[in-house]
């Protein structure tokens, strides 16, 4: 069990997967005026590429209407998603590229890959996430999905932890959850009982590129840290004051988007 700021206690949210790493629910936290994120309606993870067919039955049972893929089209492109048979979720996507360099692709320059090399090749990531457009419209997607469409929701990007984390992050805030609680969801990703299976499809490509990595280095890379949220944090609210003023004047929620949001989200 999982208990967040109020003490009251939630279910445990990874769900046991054979192929897809870090697949969980990011409900059950308090939000607005007491509610509680609902559970069972929003659920995260990375990519499926691997996905058993064990996975894809547990996907196909959860009901999953809408998958927002923040994937750009050369990583869809190289690990194309597995499906059930009788798939049939809308799938939102870029058509484009929607990071210039992953941590999974190698790239940022031939460097020893240090654990500090590590740690700020992350916080490059967050702090360019903010401004990159691609983000910014597949964010505005991402809320605007689940205003609009009936049942259950699925982010993912690669690893199911930058891209994916913040998007689970800002809808957090605009249902009115505490940051502490939202960083504690984000950091939960460091206890996904599946790191063998995103280490297994990272760490090859890495190790191509750099090297042998130090072990420091592989977690600052393939995990979290709580620098890691606070730099996207604050470099959204020195640009525009709030993060509730980003999520309305650049996300496009404003407060009765946000009304419909917590409407259907929070019980």
């Amino acid at each position: 069990m999982i208990r967040d700021s109020s003490n009251k206690p939630f279910p445990a949210p990874f769900l046991t997967t054979d192929g897809i790493h870090n697949l969980r629910d990011y409900g059950g936290y308090v939000g607005a005026d007491g509610g509680r994120v609902k559970t069972g309606v929003l659920f995260r993870s990375g990519q499926h590429r691997d996905a058993s067919e064990t996975d894809l039955n547990l996907i196909q049972d959860l009901g999953i209407q809408t998958i927002v893929d923040f994937r750009g089209a050369s990583e869809r492109a190289n690990f194309p998603c597995q499906r059930h048979e009788h798939f049939d979720a809308d799938v939102i996507a870029y058509d484009g590229e929607t990071s210039s360099s992953p941590p999974h692709e190698g790239g940022g320059g031939k460097v020893e890959m240090t654990p500090q090399k590590a740690f700020e090749r992350m916080t490059a990531v967050y702090t360019r996430m903010p401004v990159n457009d691609a983000m910014i419209e597949m964010f505005s997607r991402y809320f605007k999905a689940l205003e609009t469409r009936e049942g259950a929701n699925l982010i993912h990007c690669f690893a199911g932890k930058d891209r994916t984390g913040v998007g689970a992050s800002l809808l957090l805030h605009t249902l009115g959850v505490h940051y502490d609680d939202i960083l504690a969801e984000f950091l939960l990703t460091n206890h996904a009982p599946t790191q063998h299976i995103l280490e297994a499809q990272s760490l090859p490509r890495m190790e191509e590129h750099y090297g042998k990595i130090d072990p420091e280095a592989i977690r600052n890379l393939i995990g979290v840290r709580e620098e890691y949220l606070a730099t996207y944090w604050q470099e959204v609210t020195r640009d525009h004051g709030s993060i509730d003023n980003y999520i309305e004047t650049t996300l496009g929620v404003d407060e009765a988007s946000k009304a419909r949001l917590r409407e259907r989200l929070l019980a």
